[in-house]
Formats: C-alpha cells, structure tokens, sequence
C-alpha cells in the first residue's frame, strides 16, 4: 500500500515514514502542501497522511481541493490540533480520521488499516490465479488453501502482477510499487524478490517475459 505522508516536522517525519516502511507500507514523504499537491497529481496513492499546519499550502485548503475534484482517496488528518471544533471541522471537511500528535505508530497503522478496508469493502476481497489466492485486505496468500509466509515487499509484487494476471508488469513499475521516491534500491532488487517467491509459490507461477517483464504463468 503506498502512502503520501504530509508533514513538516523533519523529526516526525523522518520516524513515522521509517516506521510504517517496517509495518510494509510504501511511503512518500513531502514537507508542504505545494509539493503534497503535485504528488497527488503525479503519483497514485492508497491513503493520505495529512498535518494541518503545512507551509505553502495549508492542510486544511488541500483537503478541501482534494474533495472538491471528487477524489475519494482516504485521508488521517494528524495534527496537534485536539480542540474539538477542530476534529469537527476536519472530518467535516471530507477527512477519513482525525488523529491527535503524539500518538503511537501502532495506533496510526490500525487507523490506515480501518479506512482501508472501509474504502475497499465493495471491492472483490480476493484475487485468484489457478491455485493461487491472495487478500488484498488481511494480507494473507494461499497456495492450494496453504498459507504461505510472504514479506510486505513479497505480498505488494505479488498483488501488482495477480491484480492484472493477463499483463505483463515491468519490473520498473514494480520498483515504483514496492518502493518510495527515496528508497535505495539495488539494481537486482525485484529479481531477488522474485526468486525468493518463486523458492515459496513455484517456480512456474511468476514468468519472466524476456526484455519486458513480469507476468502470473498459466499454470499457476
């Protein structure tokens, strides 16, 4: 799931997006509401971690945008802000969640969770290929009704190439899929991923379309 967290505080940035990549999340980070603008323009995202104090552009006039074009995405308002006029006006003004700083990263991730699967509950919980199932909603994958242990970067390339199990993915979309703006990435990092879980699903599941890609097999 990739995340754009707006944020200006560095030391809280810094350690909430260090903290939701450890809970699997991909996440974005800017430090004002011009540069939350655009990412949203350019990037698309699951969910929007908002402050409302940014410069340039404050949190709330972002918000009120967003909703105004009709995008639907989830947004957790997270500000210090705890007057209740202000938690009124911020889901009032189209915001998913209000949380209050400080908060726990624990707390933040069951909130991110929650709206999720508010946001998908008409969504087809399950995708299939042949023996092969995966919940996009408890993060979960069976192979022939097995659960098999997938990492969060395993489970997030699995459901980009099982969403559209026809095409072929390449692996360029998949580095934009697993990892976020700043993240270093080796140059064999999808492929490591892919061997790994191949070794977990079969080797016949995941196909390699030579010079262009990734794609489920046939016989998965």
């Amino acid at each position: 799931m990739r995340l754009l967290l707006a944020e200006d505080d560095f030391l809280i940035g810094q350690g909430l997006q260090q903290g939701l990549r450890q809970e699997g999340f991909t996440v974005d980070w800017v430090q004002d509401g011009n540069a939350a603008g655009l990412a949203l323009e350019t990037t698309p995202y699951a969910a929007l971690l908002l402050d409302l104090g940014l410069p340039r552009q404050d949190g709330m006039t972002l918000l009120k945008t967003l909703r105004q074009r009709d995008n639907p995405m989830a947004v957790i308002i997270i500000t210090a802000r705890d007057a209740l006029a202000d938690r009124l006006h911020g889901l009032d003004s189209g915001a998913d969640d209000y949380l209050v700083k400080p908060f726990a990263l624990e707390e933040l991730v069951s909130r991110i969770r929650a709206v999720s699967r508010r946001q998908t509950k008409n969504v087809q919980p399950e995708l299939a290929a042949g023996a092969l199932r995966l919940d996009p909603i408890r993060h979960l994958v069976w192979l022939r009704d097995e659960v098999i242990s997938v990492s969060p970067k395993e489970f997030a390339l699995l459901y980009a190439l099982m969403w559209e199990p026809d095409a072929v993915v390449s692996r360029e979309q998949l580095e934009d899929r697993l990892y976020g703006w700043d993240e270093e990435i080796s140059s064999n990092a999808v492929e490591v991923h892919i061997y790994n879980l191949r070794k977990k699903i079969g080797a016949e599941v995941i196909r390699t379309i030579r010079g262009v890609g990734y794609r489920i097999g046939d016989d998965a």
